[in-house]
């Protein structure tokens, strides 16, 4: 492995490392409140958060992200661009804080859910805070504190999860949540104002100076995000609208985000981007592609494993995690789960780095006008499987198109491009790895645990000795993940035998 690969994926999983409490509590969140709501109000729930999550997105209008641009860029003026971000973001808070409220009403009846307008203002409120506080680990980030962000990032997480279960817990109300969630936002702006005080040391008046070129850049990918967000809950916005919000709530847990692969990915891509820019500005295009292939390679085989896994222990997961009642969700999270191998191409943290955001714009653009265009025919042909499946195919098509962008941009070869002997080897690995496990579970009768620690220790199993004995690992690689296992079994040896 070369030092500058090497720069990508240590620091990427120090960011990683410290968010492994939050990523605990992250998961448990949803699995506590299924069993704390009935299937209405955790279908409110889940709507409230689609809404929250739609707007967190929209709102950033690019100057938060964009800061992984301007920081490793121009580090003199750094502070002048987090000041620029922040005002935006705190009016850009206000004003949508502004627009939920009076439209509560309105919002209600779009997503078939009348009381929905009774929580409306708490989300609004805790999405400006949100909003003003998204830079922390930005800048930490792009000024290369990682351990710092990963801090962040695990005591944020694990406060929210902790302001937004008890409540729910010691009321059993809604309402309560929602109230730990907004004191969690308030506490996160605190912290966020006194970092960038003491790292910068100077007011949080905007510089009108920079305003423009920080805005020429930020706001034409902020479009690009605008219609990407769109676009990617596009398919939950259908369902809540064509469905009652116990219907949404199954369809919601079959759409079941892993945390462990979004943090994965973006933190990679946040450390891609300032390490590429950097490579970039001084002229190393062989250093760039080298960080591509190989970033790809380990993220490409980490998220394989991890989507064979999920798929071989697919239902005894789901009622594990959301009881029985929620079997209905297993077919669309087998599906949804698909969708988790294309993260491993970071086609849109690349495509910033070199400031391609009106293609981005374009692109996001197509992969909404397809999913208006077919997501009414896809639900009404397979229920509520078609519109994880137009997601599924339209996110496919898109990171095609992205990947040719790339190539070009990179000015290389096919052959040169990606890994591509490492990825079909990732491929079959994994096939044959779910079918083994699928398999021997089929054969056992096994049901439950049981057949979810089964199917899993096989899958794992078969999955790590192809991965050595044929996989696409340097030996080095070999070796470590050889010291991996062995250590907890001499561990266990030495111990039996004493």
């Amino acid at each position: 492995m070369g030092k500058s690969t090497e720069s990508i994926i240590r620091p990427a999983l120090v960011l990683m490392s410290g968010r492994a409490l939050g990523f605990l509590a992250a998961f448990l969140i949803p699995i506590v409140l299924v069993r704390i709501f009935d299937q209405s109000e955790f279908g409110t729930y889940k709507q409230l958060f689609l809404i929250y999550g739609t707007l967190f997105g929209i709102c950033q209008l690019g100057l938060a992200e964009s800061l992984y641009f301007f920081l490793p860029s121009d580090a003199r003026r750094a502070g002048a661009y987090v000041r620029n971000a922040i005002f935006v973001l705190g009016v850009s808070g206000v004003v949508c804080m502004i627009a939920l409220w009076t439209q509560r009403s309105g919002i209600a009846g779009l997503l078939n859910n009348e009381y929905l307008s009774d929580h409306i203002f708490l989300i609004a409120v805790f999405l400006m805070l949100m909003l003003m506080s998204v830079v922390l680990e930005i800048v930490m980030t792009a000024r290369k504190q990682n351990l710092s962000a990963s801090v962040a990032y695990a005591l944020s997480d694990l406060l929210r999860a902790v302001l937004c279960v008890l409540p729910a817990l010691w009321f059993g109300e809604l309402r309560w949540l929602l109230i730990g969630v907004v004191v969690f936002a308030g506490c996160r702006l605190a912290a966020t104002i006194f970092y960038l005080r003491y790292e910068f040391r100077d007011g949080f008046r905007p510089d009108a100076g920079l305003m423009k070129k920080h805005l020429a850049y930020a706001l034409p990918f902020g479009l690009a995000a605008i219609i990407e967000i769109m676009q990617a809950n596009l398919h939950m916005y259908a369902v809540s609208y064509h469905f009652d919000a116990a219907t949404f709530a199954i369809y919601a847990v079959g759409c079941f985000q892993i945390p462990m692969i979004d943090y994965l990915m973006t933190s990679t891509s946040n450390v891609l981007m300032v390490n590429m820019r950097e490579k970039l500005v001084q002229g190393k295009m062989a250093v760039v592609l080298e960080m591509w292939r190989d970033t790809t390679r380990k993220l490409v085989l980490i998220f394989c494993l991890i989507v064979g896994g999920l798929l071989a222990i697919a239902h005894e997961l789901i009622v594990l995690l959301f009881t029985s009642d929620y079997q209905q969700s297993v077919p669309v999270f087998m599906i949804w789960t698909l969708a988790m191998v294309f993260a491993g191409f970071l086609t849109d943290g690349v495509l910033r780095v070199y400031a391609e955001n009106r293609f981005l714009i374009l692109l996001n653009s197509i992969k909404l006008i397809l999913v208006v265009a077919t997501i009414n025919w896809f639900l009404m042909r397979f229920d509520l499987l078609g519109a994880v499946f137009v997601t599924l195919l339209v996110a496919f098509i898109a990171k095609l198109i992205a990947l040719v962008r790339v190539k070009m941009l990179m000015q290389c070869d096919l052959s040169r491009f990606l890994p591509w002997r490492s990825l079909g080897q990732i491929l079959a690995i994994t096939v044959v790895a779910v079918f083994t496990a699928l398999l021997i579970k089929a054969i056992s009768g096994l049901s439950g645990v049981p057949a979810l620690v089964t199917a899993g220790m096989v899958y794992t199993v078969v999955y790590s000795g192809l991965l050595v004995i044929l996989g696409p690992l340097s030996e080095q690689e070999k070796l470590e993940l050889l010291g991996y296992v062995q250590t907890p079994v001499s561990r266990l040896c030495r111990n039996w035998k004493v």
